[in-house]
This record gives C-alpha cells, sequence and structure tokens, in this order.
C-alpha cells in the first residue's frame, strides 16, 4: 500500500480485507457545473494521494448533465496515471443524469450493466475495486439490481459491491443476495438519521464500512457564534482547527466501521480533511457535539 505523509501514523481502517485511510476523497464537486479548472482537480487528487488517501469515490452520473456522463470518472483516471498502485476507486452507477442538469435514477439490470462497462472503460481498468448500487429505483425491484451486480461480480468485472442511500431494510436484503462490503448514505451533523436507524450499526455489525457522503454538512454553521452547533466551534478553537476539521474527526469517534468521504475542490480543503484523521478530541466535546447534533 502507499505509503503517505500521515498512512505510517495513522491507524488504518478496514475495507473489505483491506485497510484504507480513516478519510477518502468525494469526487463529486470537481464535476459537476461550475466546477474548478481540471488542472487544479488533478492537484487536489494527486495531493490526497500523496498524503496517504486510497480511497477515492466518484460515481458514472457525478457530471454538469446527460450529455457529460462519467465526467468524474475520466478525471479520477486522469490524476491517477502512474500513481494507481495501492488506490482503491470507488464508483457507482443507477443515478443519471438528465439534459438540464437534473437527477433520475435507473436501476433496471439492462442499465446497470451498460453503466459497469462504461466505467470500466473511463477508469481504464478490468475491474472495479467497489461497485455501488447509487440509488434503489422505485420501478425495479431491489433485489434486480443487486442480482445484476452480483453477475457483473461473478464476471470479474467488479471486485467488491455496495449499496448507496439503502435503509437498513435494504441492507439485509442486499446482503441475502451476495456479500456487501460497504454502505455509503449521507451522515453529518445536520443529518444523523443513520446513527439512529441503525445504518451504522448494521455496518459494524456485519464487519462492514460506511461511507459517510456530505461528512460537512453543518460543519459552516458552526463558525456563527450562536449557532445549533457551537461546541464545535469550541472544539475547534480550543484545538486549533477549523470546524470542518472537527465535524469528520466527530465522525471519526463515532464508529470504527465510519471511513467520511468529503468532496473537495482544492487542494487547502482536501489537506484540511485529511488531517482531522489524527485530531483526538475529548470524551466531553464528543459528548457535546453528539448532543448538539440529536444523537443520543
Amino acid at each position: 500500500m502507499r505509503a503517505g505523509l500521515y498512512s505510517m501514523t495513522i491507524e488504518q481502517r478496514k475495507l473489505a480485507d483491506a485497510t484504507v485511510f480513516p478519510i477518502g476523497l468525494g469526487g463529486m464537486p470537481m464535476s459537476l457545473s461550475g466546477r474548478p479548472p481540471e488542472e487544479r482537480s488533478i492537484r487536489t487528487i494527486q495531493a490526497a494521494v500523496d498524503a496517504g488517501v486510497n480511497l477515492i469515490d466518484t460515481a458514472d452520473a457525478y457530471s454538469a448533465d446527460d450529455r457529460d456522463t462519467g465526467h468524474n470518472e475520466e478525471l479520477i483516471a486522469r490524476a491517477l496515471e502512474g500513481r494507481r498502485d495501492g488506490v482503491i476507486i470507488a464508483t457507482k452507477g443507477g443515478h443519471v443524469r438528465t439534459r438540464d442538469g437534473g437527477w433520475e435514477v435507473d436501476g433496471s439490470p439492462q442499465h446497470l450493466r451498460e453503466a459497469c462497462e462504461a466505467s470500466l472503460k473511463r477508469l481504464r481498468t478490468d475491474r472495479i475495486d467497489l461497485y455501488q448500487y447509487h440509488r434503489p429505483d422505485p420501478d425495479v425491484p431491489y433485489a434486480e439490481s443487486i442480482g445484476a451486480l452480483k453477475e457483473l461480480q461473478d464476471e470479474g468485472k467488479i471486485r467488491w459491491i455496495g449499496i448507496s442511500n439503502a435503509d437498513t431494510g435494504q441492507i439485509e436484503e442486499t446482503r441475502s443476495i451476495v456479500e456487501i462490503v460497504a454502505v455509503q448514505n449521507e451522515l453529518s451533523l445536520d443529518f444523523t438519521s443513520p446513527l439512529g436507524k441503525g445504518e451504522v450499526a448494521a455496518c459494524e455489525e456485519h464487519g462492514m464500512a460506511f461511507l459517510p457522503w456530505g461528512p460537512l454538512g453543518g460543519a459552516s454553521d458552526a463558525t456563527e457564534a450562536a449557532g445549533r452547533h457551537r461546541p464545535v466551534k469550541d472544539a475547534a478553537a480550543a484545538h486549533g482547527v477549523s470546524p470542518q476539521r472537527v465535524a469528520l474527526a466527530w465522525l471519526l469517534a463515532l464508529s470504527p466501521a465510519i471511513v467520511p468521504i468529503p468532496g473537495a475542490r482544492r487542494v487547502e480543503t482536501i489537506t484540511d480533511s485529511i488531517a482531522a484523521a489524527e485530531l483526538v478530541l475529548e470524551p466531553d466535546e464528543i459528548a457535546a457535539i453528539s448532543q448538539a447534533a440529536g444523537v443520543g
């Protein structure tokens, strides 16, 4: 595994039979409308890898619209040319963009197969490390969508399978069909539902990674003197770090299964996020932040 700035001193976390740095990188902000210049995005990805990050999350739908499908996958492939060794790329299928930049779902087995084949080409690989069903399609039985991923895995096109935006019932249904190694759901100061509804606990119980998307939600509110997340601001001041770094350190303290994947558009942002892996919050700080976030 690639050794980075932090990777030799920070305790790693588990993803299937691999170890990963506690903080991953989410690629979405680099490819939506209003995205940063490509060169800056490539520097951001490379800075993350150089610092020890070895999990990068993307999706075919991370693009400006349907004419731009796969933009983020292609960007990541270019950034990692000659640097791919030891880096796990997680991508997703089942979410699609519309011409006007909107979002729709397509969980049909035919679409998932076509999407996976296209992702393989864009990522310049013959096997995707982690392929995740992006979002349930209400018009397609969940088992059919997961069955399509199992077929692709049986064919050697997928190493590991994960699911995203899934509840505990869908987690259990998926586990009855195929082994899954990760669940990627929203989790942040402002959205703690996976803690109360058991999604994080299910990952702990079954040895799966929980990959929070949008993990910095609410962190910017902590800069306000009277904001709901005042304990985050207080902890940031006490440690001399940003509220965003505290928010990620808090997530890491909640469960050993959690591996946040914050998005980034510039080197400075991901560098600050990565440093959360070495920030140790005091028990009373964790308790105060959790109480403010509504976590019992």
